[in-house]
């Protein structure tokens, strides 16, 4: 891995992994255009650079991580579907990951929906407060990002909203959950990749976290300007445009590989 390459996967991490986008297909697309090496430090770098974004969340939204035990146990109580799925069905997620056409028909599929999901839930209740039920039922929805292409955030969301949380509340909360669920999975995976960091290449690693943090606080704190001025329908188109681009570059002889 070069440092272009790092640094420009870095910024498609910390644009993407908070948006309605999908990650993982903007890593599939990012490493075929770039025509990358997947190899054992590209897999454990793309895994890495997430506890940077992660950390954009905490800096950003700190005072709610320093609140009561209360919040905490709310994030605990909407982490756990995903935790107990994602556990029971590590194997085949991961099958799914190798399958670049279900990230691409994902892609489309999720863009679709989101072109109507602000006419569906366009009646938030004035209380915005999040109870456990709320919460566990959000969490349920987290669960289908499991498949690749869906995006996490673009789930959450949606889960949020249609509990009656308006688009602001809702992807604030997606933020907070993405801590939990972020770490554990990417510190799972990065347990079978850690052998492949070492001293030749750290500097990269930690260049990449820092430009994934940076970029991720910015990616943040627009999206929710935006979302909150004009809703979904943007990125619905965006989502439909790279699915179609990911199936014309396999069409073409792209080998479009996940790290």
């Amino acid at each position: 891995m070069t440092w272009l390459e790092a640094i420009i996967i870095s910024i498609v991490e910390g644009i993407t992994e908070f948006l309605p986008i999908s990650s993982t297909g903007h890593m599939i697309l990012t490493q075929g255009i770039l025509g990358m090496e997947t190899n054992d430090f590209v897999k454990a770098f793309i895994v890495n650079i997430q506890f940077g974004a992660i950390l954009s969340v905490v800096v950003l939204y700190w005072r709610h991580f320093i609140q009561s035990a209360n919040f905490y146990l709310k994030l605990f109580v909407a982490f756990i579907p995903a935790a107990i799925l994602g556990f029971l069905l590590s194997d085949f997620i991961d099958s799914m990951l190798e399958n670049v056409y279900v990230v691409a028909v994902t892609m489309i599929l999720g863009g679709i929906i989101l072109l109507f999901v602000d006419k569906w839930f366009n009646k938030p209740i004035e209380d915005q407060t999040i109870g456990y039920p709320t919460a566990f039922k959000i969490g349920l929805f987290q669960c289908i990002s499991m498949i690749p292409g869906v995006s996490r955030s673009a789930a959450t969301i949606i889960g949020g909203m249609t509990q009656k949380l308006n688009r602001k509340t809702a992807a604030e909360f997606s933020f907070f959950l993405a801590v939990p669920t972020m770490f554990a999975a990417s510190g799972y995976k990065l347990m079978s990749n850690y052998k492949a960091i070492d001293l030749e290449n750290i500097e990269i690693l930690i260049v990449g976290n820092i430009v994934a943090f940076i970029v991720a606080m910015i990616a943040i704190k627009s999206f929710i300007t935006y979302l909150t001025r004009h809703g979904f329908k943007v990125f619905g188109y965006y989502r439909i445009i790279v699915g179609i681009a990911i199936l014309a570059l396999i069409a073409f002889g792209v080998d479009l590989t996940i790290g």
